[in-house]
């Protein structure tokens, strides 16, 4: 009896070290594991199909999560480099002195229609915005250069609009974005009009003239 309780008793204090040996051990790795986690990006999973239809699709979306605090925002380039295709329309009416005279107005405007939006909405997520393109010395270095320096509308798209910012990203190697077609969001993923057929009931009806009552979840003419 005396031998079997030394034996046990050898065992629980031998089983009480290791535990305390694991716990001291794994803090440090447990600790890096925790900074790690607090910055990396968890990116949606991919599963391969032999179907090529399927191929490619997320079959377990996941949020995609970021430790940054501080997003660059875009918003500035299209107003003062004539990105927008409304500008070829402008230019196509009245040459560069129409679309000189578009530019402006829009930039006149920026600070209530665009800044204010993407400012609410990306404090909601509790995060701050950065935009380079409406630095004070951007800004007056654009004013200062020639318009026809700045976008040749005579060029097709991609190539003409936003000229000086694509050939730029072109001298630094940015080479693969530099001649893509401006696409908004909203019309690229559609979700334009989804929420013109949830509010209004079709796009045709969403002409600006009507606003939205939220409360009552009616259609109210302006």
């Amino acid at each position: 009896r005396v031998l079997f309780r030394s034996k046990q008793k050898k065992q629980k204090k031998n089983s009480k070290q290791n535990i305390r040996h694991n716990q001291y051990s794994s803090a440090p790795e447990k600790e890096t594991e925790n900074k790690e986690a607090k910055n990396a990006v968890i990116v949606p999973k991919t599963t391969e199909s032999t179907n090529s239809e399927e191929k490619g699709m997320a079959d377990d979306d996941a949020m995609i999560v970021s430790g940054a605090k501080i997003l660059l925002v875009g918003i500035g380039a299209d107003e003062q480099l004539a990105g927008y295709g409304r500008h070829r329309v402008v230019f196509a009416r009245g040459g560069y002195d129409a679309l000189r005279d578009e530019l402006y107005m829009e930039k006149q405007r920026l600070w209530t229609r665009n800044l204010g939006r993407d400012d609410r909405c990306i404090s909601d997520h509790g995060r701050e915005a950065r935009f380079p393109f409406l630095d004070e010395e951007v800004v007056e270095f654009l004013e200062k250069i020639p318009l026809e320096d700045i976008c040749d509308m005579n060029q097709p798209e991609g190539v003409g609009d936003k000229m000086i910012l694509r050939i730029i990203s072109r001298w630094i190697g940015v080479e693969q974005c530099s001649s893509l077609v401006k696409r908004a969001i909203q019309f690229g993923s559609r979700i334009a009009k989804v929420s013109d057929v949830s509010r209004f009931g079709s796009s045709r009806k969403a002409d600006g003239q009507n606003s939205h009552c939220a409360d009552q979840g009616k259609i109210v003419p302006k």
